[in-house]
């Protein structure tokens, strides 16, 4: 794919929370990430999708290391940080920094633009405060907000102009990686195609990667070079975006897929929907995950966990998938 190096790695990355059942009973265990291996590339961007509670913001906490994963491995520039302390922690996490789905509270609303987008600099950097707003102002005109808004508060910018402003914090400095959880979810579907071509721009400018969470399939297929499909904590498909556009195998990526409104006919997927609810993290099914909403589901998959493996071009969790594959 590529004869770069990957920024962000990882390795079976796991993150597993102990809670309280009950009374007079046992800690449960949740296993909201179970074995997640990606690796990141310059100028790439990777999509995560699935239903809510998959673990796709899970996945977001660990690789921004807001959380310290319960195991695995995580490489960010070559460095494994999954064990790492404090100190190196709070060294890397310069290196990627993150876009949430809401940019009004993600902004101090008592802080001018021109504040809110200076505070890496102060945190992180000896500029002075004439260097700091240059490069500020810089970032502003590149995202495509206009000199005067410098100076005005978070309420006073529409829902896109505030995107626009949790995208330049971002990019303050200059991180390879930046993670964006549902980063256009909460915007209006013009606005949407405005702040996605904005990152893509910047992308090509400043060769950044992304990891990119979305549950709108429509965007992660204009957005992204690959897919990571995750399901209750594990990955079920992974691979280029146009292979599992395509010709999906797994079957929840395929009923995912059918879900998407198709405005021509002749490109509507003849699947039936996903029925049924995600199973509970705190008891999860045996064997495959998935079988409880399967419509091919055997007593192979009741009983055997599935591993991902390489299947047309892409890796696939599914005692099925040589036999989708071909179909």
């Amino acid at each position: 794919m590529t004869d770069a190096a990957p920024l962000l790695e990882a390795e079976r990355l796991s993150r597993h929370y102990t809670v309280a059942s009950g009374w007079f009973r046992p800690p449960a265990t949740v296993r909201a990430l179970d074995g997640v291996s990606f690796s990141l590339y310059p100028r790439r961007t990777l999509a995560v999708v699935g239903e809510s509670g998959c673990g796709k913001s899970t996945l977001a906490r660990q690789l921004t290391l807001i959380e310290t994963p319960t195991g695995g491995v995580l490489r960010l520039l070559g460095r494994d940080l999954a064990q790492a302390g404090e100190r190196e922690r709070r060294a890397a996490r310069r290196q990627v920094q993150m876009v949430f789905q809401n940019p009004y509270s993600s902004l101090n609303p008592r802080q001018k633009i021109g504040r809110i987008l200076a505070e890496p600099l102060i945190v992180n950097t000896d500029l002075q405060r004439r260097a700091r707003e240059e490069k500020v102002r810089a970032m502003m005109a590149r995202v495509g907000l206009r000199p005067e808004h410098y100076g005005r508060y978070p309420h006073m910018f529409s829902g896109g102009q505030r995107q626009r402003v949790a995208i330049a914090r971002a990019l303050m400095l200059q991180p390879p990686v930046v993670v964006a959880d549902e980063p256009v979810s909460a915007l209006d579907v013009s606005i949407q195609a405005q702040v996605l071509n904005l990152l893509l721009e910047l992308q090509d400018e400043m060769g950044v990667a992304y990891v990119f969470i979305s549950h709108d399939l429509g965007v992660v297929r204009h957005l992204a070079d690959e897919v990571l499909v995750m399901y209750l904590g594990r990955p079920v498909e992974h691979g280029p975006r146009d292979a599992l556009f395509e010709h999906p195998v797994h079957p929840y990526t395929r009923a995912l897929l059918a879900a998407m409104p198709r405005l021509d006919p002749a490109h509507r997927l003849e699947r039936a929907p996903l029925a049924g609810e995600l199973p509970s993290p705190l008891d999860p099914p045996s064997g495959c995950a998935f079988h409880t909403r399967c419509p091919l589901a055997t007593s192979e998959c009741r009983q055997l966990r599935p591993e991902l493996r390489p299947v047309s071009g892409r890796l696939v969790a599914c005692h099925h998938a040589e036999r989708i594959a071909a179909a």
